[in-house]
C-alpha cells in the first residue's frame, strides 16, 4: 500500500467526513451536513487524507475573523490576532497509528508558514479524557495556554497552542 496523500477537500469527500466525525464523538463535536457546508465556506482549508481504500481523514482548519458559534473558537479569537485553528481532525479507525494526523498537521502547517503565522492552535477534550489525542499534539510540540469548561460544563478542554516552526517532542 501506498502513502496516503493529503488534498483538499472534493465534494465526494462529504459523506466520509461525516461518517469519521460521527464514529469520533465525543473526542469531536457532532457535525451534520448543515454544519460542515457552514465551516466548509469559512474555513481557511479542508483537507483530506486519502489512502489506496479512499479517504481515510480530515482536518479542518481556520484562521480568524469567522462567524462561528464555537466556545473554544471564541476563546482563541479573545487571545491571538492571527492564528491557524485546527477545529477538528479525524483519522478513519482503520488508519490511526499511520502518521496521517501528523501529515494533516505539516500541511496546515505549511499552510501557516505560507501566510506569514506564526501559530497553531487547538483544543483536546480532557473530560472526557482524550488521552490519544493529548499524546499525539504533546509529541508534536503543542503546550496547553488554558482550559475551559464547555458545552454547559458537561466538558472540559485543554487550549493549546504550537509556535510554527517549533520541532515535534520525542515521547
Amino acid at each position: 500500500m501506498g502513502s496516503p496523500i493529503i488534498r483538499d477537500m472534493a465534494a465526494a469527500d462529504v459523506e466520509s467526513i461525516l461518517e469519521f466525525n460521527s464514529d469520533a464523538v465525543p473526542a469531536v463535536s457532532s457535525l451534520d451536513n448543515a454544519g460542515l457546508e457552514a465551516l466548509v465556506v469559512q474555513a481557511r482549508c479542508v483537507l483530506v487524507a486519502e489512502d489506496d481504500f479512499g479517504p481515510c481523514g480530515f482536518l479542518i482548519g481556520l484562521g480568524p475573523g469567522c462567524r462561528y458559534a464555537s466556545e473554544n473558537y471564541a476563546w482563541f479569537s479573545q487571545r491571538y490576532e492571527e492564528f491557524n485553528y485546527v477545529d477538528r481532525i479525524v483519522v478513519a479507525q482503520r488508519s490511526r497509528s499511520e502518521g496521517i494526523g501528523e501529515n494533516l498537521y505539516d500541511v496546515f502547517a505549511a499552510d501557516a508558514r505560507s501566510r506569514g503565522v506564526g501559530v497553531m492552535l487547538a483544543e483536546v477534550n480532557t473530560r472526557p479524557r482524550n488521552e490519544g489525542s493529548l499524546r499525539f499534539h504533546a509529541r508534536y510540540g503543542f503546550v496547553e495556554v488554558g482550559a475551559q469548561d464547555t458545552e454547559g460544563g458537561t466538558k472540559s478542554v485543554a487550549m493549546l497552542e504550537w509556535q510554527v516552526g517549533r520541532a515535534a517532542v520525542d515521547a
